[in-house]
């Protein structure tokens, strides 16, 4: 779990260093990421366990996990809005613009992951697709 939240962390490092894309400014866009690391490990890993068991705590940190990641998709979201300029541009075309149907998709999918735990792992590919290139869609110039 170590390796992979500071692989998460350095991504969002590496997204920083693209400074012409404001929406990837964010600064919680590793704390971000490293919550996704950890939900989408925790749903990983609910398949290996054995059938009718009690729930456990991987049940539970994979509920604790999207409701985090909801705060802080609601934050980044926020964030776009207020910055203005190009990460504006970005975030309407992340919630309301070309890649809303992602975007929204996920949010339900992560809110479901709640109830069964494998939706996280749909739920975080539909996000991070909309987000990547909801960024990139904002001509650079």
């Amino acid at each position: 779990m170590v390796a992979a939240v500071g692989t998460a962390v350095y991504t969002a490092f590496l997204f920083a260093q693209a400074k012409g894309r404001d929406l990837w400014q964010s600064p919680v866009l590793a704390p971000h990421l490293a919550v996704q690391a950890v939900l989408a490990g925790a749903a990983a890993v609910l398949p290996l366990l054995p059938a009718g068991r009690a729930v456990g705590a991987d049940e539970v940190l994979v509920a604790v996990a999207a409701g985090v990641h909801l705060v802080l998709v609601a934050a980044e979201v926020t964030l776009a809005e207020r910055a203005g300029g190009h990460a504006r541009l970005a975030g309407r075309q992340l919630t309301v613009g070309r890649y809303r149907v992602s975007f929204w998709i996920s949010v339900v999918l992560v809110l479901g992951a709640v109830v069964v735990p494998y939706l996280a792992l749909v739920g975080l590919l539909g996000y991070e697709h909309a987000y990547v290139r909801a960024g990139q869609c904002v001509p650079l110039a």
